[in-house]
């Protein structure tokens, strides 16, 4: 049996965050062209956002580190901010069936309604396709492709790898630095940092 001090010893291991480094950072390189259907049915493609910025968000609604940027408000504030510029934001969802996260097409259109969320689309990706294409390892995690098709940013959406909404104040944004340098001609300052979160629940 074990004890009260082991119990909570576990308990708080499981809010711990993982931080995975890329293996193959691919900034610089080709996004990976995909096909998919989102929460209303429509196919979404990359390909015919080429000519914009576009977002990938990977989300798990279950997951702490992403309720902490939904629950504050801070995800859908950058959603509508930068679609609101234009930019294509895609939430993707690759958590399998059965596993934490995984939503129905339904019950992905009522979060979004209930969080008043603005992405472009939310991206269903049960097999998981999408998200291995891109390597996408934990949730939240961000990419950022360029008009030319290219990944101009991978990683974490800020620098503050904990569940705790009081730590989104003062965060440093990678995401929205990212962006403004980008549509600025600059140099994106820091084009790959270290994702947190929860892990991807894939199939396999």
């Amino acid at each position: 049996m074990f004890s009260l001090s082991r119990s909570l010893t576990v308990a708080s291991a499981l809010l711990l965050p993982v931080l995975l480094p890329a293996q193959n950072p691919r900034v610089g390189a080709a996004a990976p062209q995909f096909t998919a259907s989102d929460s209303l049915g429509r196919m979404q493609t990359l390909a015919e956002n080429k000519g914009k910025y576009v977002v990938l968000e990977w989300h798990n609604n279950g997951c702490p580190y992403t309720r902490k940027h939904y629950v504050s408000g801070n995800m859908q504030e950058l959603q509508k901010a930068w679609t609101g510029k234009g930019v294509v934001w895609f939430t993707v969802i690759s958590s399998s069936p059965g596993t934490q996260g995984y939503v129905t097409a339904a019950e992905e259109n009522d979060y979004l309604k209930k969080m008043h969320a603005s992405p472009t689309a939310a991206i269903l990706d049960p097999d998981g396709q999408i998200g291995h294409l891109y390597g996408a390892k934990t949730t939240p995690e961000m990419y950022i492709i360029n008009p030319e098709g290219m990944l101009i940013y991978e990683g974490a959406i800020d620098n503050r790898p904990t569940p705790d909404v009081s730590d989104i104040k003062g965060a440093e944004n990678y995401v929205n630095e990212a962006l403004t340098d980008a549509m600025a001609g600059k140099q994106i300052a820091k084009s790959y940092t270290r994702s947190y979160g929860c892990s991807v629940k894939y199939r396999d």
